[in-house]
């Protein structure tokens, strides 16, 4: 009897364990299931988003050339679309081409090690959003007329950031290597580029973080439109 109580007893521990091993993999497939549709629903929309942006952009050339057409018609309607070309070109939303400066920024190869002192944060990141703000703030000051990160044109309403690891221009998620391109007069760019803060905490970085920094002039730069948003401001209510 106590034989049989014994294994009684040990076919219910076994019964135990292989029931909580059964439903740890059942849940393990879960969470690979519901991970891999996130993956799937993440991908599906920024390839819709991609198809709007181009959409947008289609409908956006096809208004500007309608209004160039209908206000080049006479003297009031030209002066009026040089106008609106200059605002257009101050808030970044037009196309511009010429020669510059490009500035590459690639983070360091990874050393499988977290002690590595290619680490900057606790994402693991050696190039961080204050090092590409600076480098396009500093071409600014240098003269540039124009500026892209990656091809996103930097407007007066674009942020750099990070979230987490990523790197977010805009609020696009950006990858190494980081091409900041200026349009602008090169040689007096670099010039005052070359000795800006923003240099010299590039040149820095690199030689601490093992992280890639070039500066190259540029001889045929294109840089597409910002994105066009709409601005709001506060007014002092009337009495009721």
């Amino acid at each position: 009897m106590p034989a049989a109580i014994w294994l009684l007893s040990g076919a219910v521990v076994i019964g135990l364990i292989f029931g909580i091993a059964f439903s740890q993999l059942a849940s393990g497939a879960a969470v690979d299931r519901a991970g891999a549709d996130a993956s799937a629903a993440v991908r599906a929309a920024q390839d819709r988003g991609e198809e709007l942006e181009s959409t947008r952009d289609e409908l956006a050339e096809q208004v500007a050339s309608e209004r160039d057409r209908a206000l080049q018609s006479d003297a009031s309607g030209s002066a009026l679309l040089d106008r609106l070309s200059a605002v257009e070109s101050a808030a970044g939303i037009d196309t511009v081409t010429g020669p510059g400066l490009s500035v590459a920024v690639t983070e360091p190869a990874a050393q499988g090690d977290s002690s590595d002192r290619s680490v900057r944060t606790g994402s693991g990141a050696a190039v961080l959003d204050r090092d590409i703000a600076s480098i396009v703030n500093s071409l600014w000051a240098s003269g540039a007329e124009a500026v892209s990160v990656n091809g996103i044109r930097v407007g007066p309403n674009v942020t750099i950031r990070q979230a987490g690891g990523a790197m977010l221009v805009d609020n696009r998620p950006i990858d190494s290597p980081y091409q900041v391109d200026a349009i602008g007069p090169p040689q007096r760019i670099q010039v005052q580029f070359v000795v800006s803060d923003a240099y010299l905490r590039m040149s820095t970085v690199a030689q601490l973080y093992g992280v890639g920094f070039s500066v190259r002039p540029a001889a045929d730069l294109e840089l597409g439109p910002a994105v066009v948003r709409e601005s709001f401001e506060a007014q002092e209510a009337g009495p009721p």
